[in-house]
């Protein structure tokens, strides 16, 4: 296992993260004897230029599986593969193993360990341009930002929803040499799939029925500074040869246009989807990809860096114009409420909330930020509520409030249904998690949640 990570201060101030990489040999196959130590926490291995291990071996898809070291072990992602990843004969899509695992891809074995220790830089402050984060995920995420916005690079931003994938391009914008030129966002996922071409690339009056005017397309408007292309991955695959010959040529022609425009611009792409999976499965070309992923960022969901919280919170109120401290609104209470919640909507969902509480003013809390019953109200509705662990006697609950006997009865079903499959799995939470067919991180959300681990 990994060793707890530990920020190290310098005496130049820039703060810095220790962290183990990833040792991979291979063991059998076409490539067997190749090794490779990575430089972070992350390996892809497939059989396509752009993976940190690129095998000859032909039974391995083009970005096969990716490897990311944690406190738990090795996490494997498998990109929807053709061949699949397997340990022994059981196939795996995302798995936590322990190190020193053998992973079987195509006709190739590799083992996986963990390699050598590094520093990864930290940003000192704990914000950039319109990002923040006081946790080791996003200050590494915004000196990565600021890096790249020093230079031309293509760049794919990698998040879930609610992430802020649109303010990291444009902080990567406004730090970039292109700061005083335009930044144009074009959501790829917003568009009837008929008027993408439009938007992109503009179109002549009469190109289609119902096009009564010139219009001047995304690109065109872009021109001399950036274009974000929002969820990428929504494009559709007759559109991606447009899209890649403009990128290579820098010139593209209005929809109905007889006449080369040429363009110059900074592409920045943003994505909530598996792009590598989607190369695999013949959904996005493989070298738009190249084109798109020259860096890529990934961006941490809330649920990994819940310590941002207290900052984001007093950020949102401050612009949604409260004046008054965090705490006449979130007080300590409210904020370990929130801290319990796995935030689906990320800080998006943050935000509306912040902003949903000072107009009501009381928090409007989703059902699972409802906080547990007391324990003297657990006991004495437990013989009502929990019978022998299979039955729940509901009809004492109907002349409780909703609330109170949805909450009570629930709580009570939780804990019986965790301590079960915890007893099936002999303490195997990641077992635990794929028996029960549970998110991982929910369950161990869960068994926080009643004090079982």
């Amino acid at each position: 296992m990994t060793e707890k990570r530990t920020v190290r201060y310098d005496d130049d101030a820039r703060s810095k993260v220790t962290v183990q990489t990833i040792e991979v040999s291979v063991t059998d196959g076409p490539d067997e004897g190749t090794a490779l130590v990575t430089d972070t926490e992350v390996l892809s291995v497939g059989s396509a230029q752009g993976n940190e291990l690129m095998l000859t071996d032909p039974t391995v898809s083009r970005y096969h599986v990716e490897l990311q070291l944690s406190d738990e072990g090795i996490v494997v992602r498998d990109h929807a593969s053709t061949n699949g990843t397997f340990v022994g004969s059981l196939r795996v899509h995302d798995a936590v193993l322990p190190l020193g695992t053998s992973l079987r891809i195509g006709r190739s074995t590799l083992r996986v360990g963990a390699g050598k220790r590094v520093d990864i830089e930290l940003l000192p402050d704990d914000r950039l341009g319109h990002l923040l984060g006081r946790s080791d995920s996003m200050r590494r995420l915004m000196m990565q930002v600021r890096k790249v916005a020093r230079t031309e690079a293509p760049t794919l931003i990698v998040g879930d929803s609610g992430t802020g994938k649109e303010l990291i391009a444009s902080a990567i914008h406004e730090l970039g040499p292109r700061a005083k030129g335009p930044f144009v966002t074009v959501d790829c996922g917003a568009m009837s799939p008929n008027l993408v071409a439009s938007e992109l690339f503009g179109h002549e009056r009469g190109a289609f029925t119902g096009a009564d005017r010139q219009h001047i397309g995304a690109f065109e408007r872009a021109h001399g500074g950036t274009i974000f292309l929002d969820e990428i991955g929504e494009l559709p695959p007759e559109l991606q040869p447009n899209l890649l010959g403009a990128l290579e040529r820098k010139r593209f022609r209005r929809v109905g246009g007889r006449a080369d425009i040429d363009v110059d611009v900074r592409i920045v792409a943003a994505t909530n989807r598996d792009l590598r999976a989607e190369v695999n499965e013949g959904r996005f070309r493989l070298d738009l990809y190249y084109r798109l992923a020259v860096v890529t960022l990934r961006v941490p969901p809330l649920r990994d860096r819940l310590e941002d919280l207290p900052l984001l919170v007093e950020h949102f109120l401050h612009e949604c114009g409260h004046e008054g401290p965090m705490a006449e609104v979130f007080d300590d209470a409210l904020m370990a409420t929130l801290s319990a919640h796995r935030w689906p909507g990320n800080v998006r969902e943050l935000r509306n909330l912040v902003e949903a509480t000072l107009a009501m003013g009381e928090a409007h809390l989703p059902e699972s930020l409802e906080p547990l019953a007391s324990e003297d109200e657990v006991s004495a509705t437990r013989s009502v509520l929990s019978g022998d662990g299979l039955h729940l006697d509901l009809r004492p609950a109907l002349d409780l409030a909703y609330k109170k006997a949805r909450t009570l009865v629930l709580q009570d079903f939780e804990k019986h249904y965790l301590k079960h499959w915890l007893e099936k799995s002999e303490g195997n939470v990641a077992k635990a998690a794929r028996d029960a067919k549970m998110d991982r991180s929910h369950l161990f959300h869960l068994l926080r949640r009643h004090d079982l681990r």
